[in-house]
């Protein structure tokens, strides 16, 4: 008996814990680390101490874009190893003592509710009636939010929408992202989308949607984190990790060419371009994981250098589409400037990217069709 009501209760507290949507983002009890996000750091006042005690001088010394503590920041996805391993060197003593430090600070209920509130819980109210091809734009950003560049996306998408009859459906609310919600829409296009934004059951709806048939597309910065929480989203969905762009300078002109003129997404795209923009390059190759590649960008037109972090890859692809399941995805690395997504070739390459995987419910995924 006293087993039974043991067990009883067991069950009821999961089912509680379960519930608790206050903490149901993917990182609510992850113990800290250098590795955890900054700004999980720093609304935390027992880790803030300990990195000012460990490291002093560093967050005080930082420019205020980098630890800004109220989303959308650049704090969210930036970590103190990843500014080691990149931009500011750390002592590995150091470093690995903060780690240490960091992992005896418990998560408290109270610092997992903190950090889970910048996600979204309760769901848009969609239209009753939503006409296809229909198109979630998703512009919510935790991370890094480049206003210029999610209007400059927002006002060609209308222009796309217009001429091919798609309706448009431009939501910043994360929580639509649910089983229901979803399977009204035949494509959703990330439109710069910065940071973790997605809660556990939100990642799972999103996954399944895209793998049972799903289309995907994205520009830019919705690939560009230094820090990704999820891993199916950067090596699977995306296909690459950002590494870095040039800072000396930001905007440079380069030279594209159309690596598979065959492609329907290149249609009437030079064969060769030069536009002016900043240059993503990645750490992973999304060729070698089985992406099919579009346009690739020329090394030699552009100085491919941040600071002292050398990022040439050699063969740089800058666009391209992988079968995920069912599902489609289609990215483009290009799109920070808000001119560029004027500038035709551009234009035409990601409207004839959304129009590829929007056939992902008609026909069976090649990637390189």
């Amino acid at each position: 008996m006293i087993r039974s009501l043991a067990l009883s209760f067991s069950i009821f507290a999961t089912v509680c814990v379960a519930a608790d949507i206050s903490t149901n983002c993917p990182a609510a009890f992850r113990a800290y680390s250098v590795g955890t996000p900054l700004l999980d750091l720093l609304i935390n006042p027992a880790t803030k101490a300990v990195v000012d005690q460990d490291l002093p001088g560093f967050l005080s010394k930082m420019p205020p874009i980098l630890v800004g503590a109220t989303p959308p920041t650049l704090a969210d996805v930036l970590t103190i190893k990843v500014m080691a391993s990149e931009f500011m060197p750390i002592p590995k003593e150091t470093l690995d003592k903060l780690d240490k430090d960091l992992a005896a600070v418990p998560v408290s209920h109270e610092a997992a509710v903190a950090r889970c509130a910048r996600y979204d819980q309760t769901p848009p109210e969609l239209p009753k009636e939503i006409a296809h091809p229909a198109i979630l734009v998703f512009s919510k950003s935790n991370g890094f939010k480049d206003v210029p560049s999610v209007d400059g996306a927002i006002a060609a998408l209308k222009g796309m929408a217009e001429r091919r009859r798609w309706n448009l459906q431009l939501i910043d609310n994360a929580a639509v992202f649910n089983a229901k919600d979803l399977k009204r829409f035949d494509a959703v296009i990330w439109n710069n989308v910065s940071g973790d934004v997605l809660t556990v059951g939100q990642r799972e709806a999103f996954k399944s949607y895209i793998e049972k048939g799903g289309g995907f597309a994205a520009v830019h910065g919705s690939g560009g984190d230094p820090y990704v929480d999820w891993d199916w989203y950067a090596d699977t969905l995306i296909g690459a990790r950002f590494l870095s762009h040039p800072m000396n300078p930001q905007f440079q002109n380069a030279k594209l060419h159309v690596d598979d003129p065959k492609s329907p997404i290149v249609r009437n795209v030079q064969a060769e371009w030069t536009m002016q923009d900043e240059w993503y390059s990645f750490k992973t190759d999304p060729r070698k994981t089985g992406a099919h590649v579009l346009v690739t960008l020329d090394e030699s037109t552009y100085n491919p250098m941040s600071g002292k972090l050398d990022l040439r890859m050699g063969d740089h692809p800058i666009a391209w589409t992988q079968c995920i399941g069912k599902g489609r995805s289609f990215y483009t690395a290009i799109g920070h400037k808000p001119e560029s997504y004027t500038e035709p070739n551009t234009n035409k390459l990601i409207e004839q990217g959304i129009a590829w995987v929007l056939d992902s419910k008609k026909q069976s995924c090649q990637a390189s069709q």
